[in-house]
């Protein structure tokens, strides 16, 4: 146990309140001695990253239950509210360790385990891990095919979350405030919706979803094309060619 709170950073006090909430599985017993293995130290840097997101321990046990029990997360996080449609079409997958290495090969490393728990690609369920989207999952098991460390693909993948955080700031602003400025004022004063406002929420975002997506999909296309071309005119420079890039 002793070594377990060390690896993970925290104090073995901290790590019997886990187990005595049920937040951390039972360890492998041989006679008096308890064996914990990286699926524990997993799960305890699954904790401490929720924790940091502002998650509660008693919400944490939740997820972790729901987990177990085949539940929906996301109906637990409350998101079949109509008036909080769901946004991504995401599918998680759950993967065993055997599986999850095949994936990535030798790079699964407790660097690279630490550092998907905390960008949030993986949560720990019991013996297995959940990755939290099958597009990211492929992505990254064909980048690391081509030869790219599965260090750096989780590196690019932090830098990508942030600027898509920033690209939703920029969505959920234009519609906070020119598309449901009145009825969010409303809501803000202590109103609560009526069914023709609930409707508009949900069809806006309904609405938008495609919008938003097109015009991530185009600008990126178009960035890609721009950099492409000063990447290939750079080569071109340092070669001494002064044959234009096609």
């Amino acid at each position: 146990m002793a070594d377990l709170a060390r690896e993970a950073g925290i104090t073995v006090r901290t790590l019997r309140f886990y187990r005595e909430r049920k937040l951390l599985p039972a360890p492998r017993r041989e006679g008096r001695i308890a064996w914990y293995n990286e699926h524990h130290l997993a799960r305890l840097r699954t904790i401490g990253a929720l924790l940091e997101r502002g998650h509660t321990l008693g919400g944490i046990a939740e997820l972790f239950s729901a987990f177990e029990a085949g539940r929906d997360v996301g109906e637990l996080l409350g998101l079949e509210n109509p008036l909080v449609p769901p946004w991504s079409e995401e599918t998680p997958v759950r993967l065993t360790p055997t599986e999850l290495a095949d994936h990535f090969s030798g790079d699964i490393t407790a660097e690279n385990l630490s550092a998907s728990l905390d960008i949030g690609y993986l949560a720990v369920d019991g013996d297995e891990f959940v990755h939290i989207s099958r597009r990211l999952l492929d992505a990254s098991t064909e980048l690391v095919d081509r030869g790219i460390p599965l260090a750096a693909v989780l590196e690019a993948g932090r830098q990508v979350r942030a600027h898509a955080d920033a690209l939703a700031d920029i969505f959920t602003t234009l519609i906070r405030t020119h598309v449901l400025s009145d009825v969010l004022a409303r809501a803000r004063a202590g109103e609560h919706p009526c069914p023709d406002e609930v409707d508009l929420i949900a069809g806006t975002i309904e609405k938008l979803r495609p919008l938003s997506k097109g015009v991530v999909e185009a600008e990126l296309s178009m960035a890609m094309d721009r950099r492409v071309r000063a990447e290939v005119a750079q080569w071109l420079r340092e070669q001494g060619s002064t044959t234009p890039p096609a």
